[in-house]
């Protein structure tokens, strides 16, 4: 699919999608939880329809009911010997030690950019939690089987804390009593933050976190009742959001609603970038309203909100300058290597960029050209593409602009309703 964007104004209201990282959440929770969970404002991106199927394959019930899901569930108990987790890394990397609560032999599986994502985290955790496994030379398809049993670990949380997401919510489905997951190298702790929200919304038992440097699990027993029923609301997303705060401060007077301005997602830091670059920008606790000012060059740490890269360099495109941006490092296991192939697309667009160690420097207020860019099936980079194709000085021509499905279906549609000009062929 090719989506052309012509350069726009825009103008209008619009409410954030769902946040695929507390929909996923809420789903892994709704299962080891248990009982039945009335899911609002539930997200309907690739990764959200992978983690529905994977809580099905280990065991939950899931429903439509108007415009709410409803899931039942009464524990982990694998109904399926593959569980499919899409192309969603924080499903697999929280999913499989869930899997690993089975004590029958499960093989996990994705596609896309995840077949070549490291695994072997696994091959090097688990096995000391009493859980056979196995890989494809650290690579998918992965081969589990339990049960879990916790224990005092440490874990490495250099690479991603969704590897620490998981192992969370697993000791607590089990039951862990006087142990302790010891973390080095944490980064993303935000990310973190709402997964401990999460947990202590359906009722798990919550380890003590020390820290984030250990996440204590005391021996104070906590009794799952399945008979329970509880009702969550998946949060507005500040990661697909960013795009639309971006494009409203680049390129007109918008207003963003459903998003918590307390949430702990971690890329609500996209709204520390927008104050340094002097965006024009009002905050509510109802909504945000953007307009267009002129931009000035900033400084921005994303070691914690990686996610942001795509959009503040579209942001970066258009601010007078050379901005510098901390946490290149954290790009490379993304759904394409995000610093380098933003180098290469936005150089398309007449945008210098250059890596240097974990800095990446973009020299911005030069001009945005008319260009095909390609997505390298990433949806961040798609969209990144296409709001920077708003003040390009022609149009922007997408390829593979279909990458959006996995975290926001809606994007081009609702950048249109605020007034760009989106063609799909």
């Amino acid at each position: 699919m090719i989506a052309t964007i012509q350069p726009s104004s825009l103008k209008g209201d619009i409410y954030a999608p769902a946040s695929k990282s507390s929909m996923q959440r809420a789903c892994a929770a709704a299962l080891v939880a248990g009982g039945t969970t009335v899911i609002r404002n539930p997200g309907h991106s690739n990764d959200d329809k992978a983690a529905l199927g994977v809580i099905q394959a280990l065991g939950a019930e899931v429903r439509a009911v108007e415009d709410t899901l409803e899931v039942k569930s009464a524990g982990v108990h694998a109904r399926d010997s593959q569980v499919h987790c899409g192309e969603s890394g924080l499903g697999i990397r929280m999913f499989t030690p869930i899997v690993a609560l089975n004590n029958t032999p499960i093989t996990v599986t994705g596609e896309g950019s995840l077949v070549s994502r490291p695994m072997d985290f696994f091959d090097t955790v688990l096995p000391q939690l009493q859980v056979e496994t196995s890989t494809n030379q650290g690579r998918l398809p992965l081969g589990i089987k339990g049960p879990l049993q916790p224990a005092d670990i440490t874990i490495d949380g250099s690479l991603s804390s969704q590897f620490l997401t998981g192992m969370l919510m697993a000791y607590a489905a089990a039951g862990a009593k006087n142990v302790s997951i010891h973390v080095t190298n944490l980064k993303s702790k935000p990310y973190v933050d709402l997964t401990l929200a999460v947990m202590k919304a359906f009722g798990l038992k919550v380890p003590e976190n020390r820290n984030y440097e250990s996440f204590y699990f005391d021996d104070q027993p906590v009794r799952l009742n399945t008979n329970v029923q509880r009702t969550y609301t998946v949060e507005g997303d500040w990661s697909g959001a960013a795009f639309l705060l971006v494009a409203g401060a680049i390129a007109g007077n918008i207003t963003i609603k459903g998003l918590d301005v307390f949430s702990t997602q971690a890329d609500k830091a996209v709204l520390q970038a927008l104050m340094s670059c002097g965006a024009g920008m009002s905050i509510t606790p109802e909504h945000i309203e953007m307009r267009k000012l002129p931009l000035k060059a900033f400084h921005f740490n994303a070691t914690d909100c990686p996610d942001l890269f795509p959009p503040l360099v579209a942001l970066a495109a258009c601010c007078e300058g050379t901005t510098v941006i901390e946490g290149v490092n954290r790009l490379a296991h993304k759904e394409s290597n995000r610093a380098l192939t933003l180098q290469e697309e936005f150089g398309k667009m007449g945008i210098e960029i250059t890596l240097q160690d974990d800095l990446m420097i973009i020299k911005g207020g030069t001009g945005l050209k008319a260009a095909t860019v390609h997505s390298h099936h990433d949806h961040r980079i798609a969209m990144a593409c296409a709001v920077a194709g708003l003040c390009a000085d022609g149009p922007t021509h997408i390829e593979c602009a279909e990458a959006i499905n996995k975290s926001y279906p809606d994007f081009y549609r609702h950048i249109g309703l605020l007034g760009a000009s989106v063609l799909i062929n």
